[in-house]
């Protein structure tokens, strides 16, 4: 049994893997803002499956908070095997000319910086134990940028940059790095970046199987089961339907 961090873990990727560690005996230490969500996931795991779970409300764009309320926890909790930085948003679509200077920092704030402050707190303890496992969130935006998507595009091209460095840094350590990069999934992240609007939302998957939640968790899941000198550095999924951040097949 191992204990798993899971930034925003209060929907989507996030929570979809907290559920399918809980399943497999692993305890959990759950972060998200929304504190109530955060409860209610820990009452669920803890009942169905009888693991542990430390809930932890913060937001990732916060240095101080990240690093006190992390620091603060008791150190049975510390021994984090595997470390996921699922926390990450896409805010508006638009050319680079008309975008909303607020979306391009909410990004690069929790994209980008966020994954980097928790990283931060977090690597030192996978250093003391000389093994570990870092999965970080990345997306096929991450290669190739699409229309409107610039900053978006920008912020995983820099969890790609951020990984492969990650890699190279903890290679002495023994520490997996892997960069997961879903394409088009049917979560939360379509109605967030456009500000509630489901309809809207629902139009980027029409014609589409999309990846689910659950689909992501799985293959997050096998890359942290593969033997100790096995690492995944990076890896793409889409659905059937897709073959690039551009090209689809919709019915």
């Amino acid at each position: 049994m191992s204990i798993i961090l899971i930034t925003g873990a209060t929907a989507g990727f996030g929570k979809a893997c907290a559920e399918k560690f809980a399943q497999h005996k692993h305890d959990l230490i759950i972060t998200g803002r929304r504190q109530e969500r955060l409860e209610e996931l820990k009452t669920s795991l803890e009942q169905q499956y009888g693991v542990k779970v430390l809930p932890l409300t913060f937001d990732v764009r916060e240095e101080q908070t990240v690093a006190s309320t992390l620091e603060a926890i008791p150190e049975a909790w510390k021994q984090v095997e595997v470390l996921i930085n699922n926390a990450g948003l896409a805010a508006g679509l638009s050319t680079v000319d008309e975008g909303s200077t607020d979306d391009w920092n909410a990004m690069l704030d929790t994209n980008v910086k966020g994954l980097l402050y928790v990283s931060r707190t977090v690597i030192p303890w996978l250093k003391a134990q000389g093994k570990g496992h870092i999965i970080n969130l990345g997306s096929i935006a991450g290669s190739q940028v699409y229309a409107k998507g610039n900053v978006y595009c920008a912020s995983k091209a820099a969890v790609d940059a951020i990984s492969q460095g990650m890699r190279i840094d903890l290679l002495p350590f023994g520490i997996k790095v892997t960069n997961v990069c879903p394409g088009a999934a049917e979560t939360e992240f379509s109605v967030v970046r456009f500000k509630g609007d489901e309809d809207k939302a629902k139009d980027v998957y029409k014609g589409l199987k999309p990846l689910s939640a659950e689909d992501v968790a799985d293959v997050i899941f096998y890359c942290t089961t593969l033997p100790p000198h096995v690492c995944i550095n990076h890896l793409e999924i889409t659905p059937l339907q897709q073959a690039s951040a551009y090209y689809y097949q919709r019915n």
